[in-house]
């Protein structure tokens, strides 16, 4: 299709994208009902598949790429946040003080690229808390190259 800059032309950009295909087609639309599959009631996980520690490397790159200078940190620190909300399941997340210094070392403008968070899932005994559980977001000291790195399942031993 060509474009011209002309009124006319114009018009007939118009009448060949409202008129449809020059020819009969072939494939017929028919609209189907889909049968809708009952909803399974999900028995409740045990305490014990609550409690779980997971280890992640986070591209921040990606998520702080086209963002002014002074709110890069900050968005990877709000990234990181809803990173951990949506693999763990939980709302209420807390970053931890080594986290946060590690995120912001290098200033406002130049967060990490890439980071290695241990995530830890663990039960709110709070008296008054919305949540049974919270994820507590910490940083895994000592990697040199996050190539190869997987998802890991720490297990505790406490």
């Amino acid at each position: 299709m060509s474009r011209r800059c002309s009124p006319r032309g114009a018009l007939l950009v118009l009448a060949q994208v409202h008129r449809g295909p020059p020819y009969p087609s072939k494939h017929k639309t028919e609209v189907k009902m889909v049968a809708t599959k009952e909803r399974k009631t999900r028995t409740p996980r045990s305490a014990l598949h609550d409690v779980v520690t997971r280890e992640y490397t986070i591209h921040l790159h990606k998520r702080v790429h086209d963002l002014s200078f002074k709110k890069k940190a900050p968005k990877a620190i709000k990234e990181i946040v809803k990173f951990a909300q949506k693999s763990m399941g939980v709302n209420d997340v807390r970053v931890s003080p080594g986290l946060n210094q590690a995120v912001w070392a290098r200033g406002v403008r130049s967060p990490p690229r890439r980071i290695r968070v241990r995530l830890e899932r663990k039960r709110n005994d709070d008296e008054g808390a919305k949540e049974k559980l919270y994820v507590l977001a910490s940083v895994v000291e000592g990697v040199t190259s996050f190539k190869g790195l997987q998802t890991v399942v720490v297990e505790n031993d406490e």
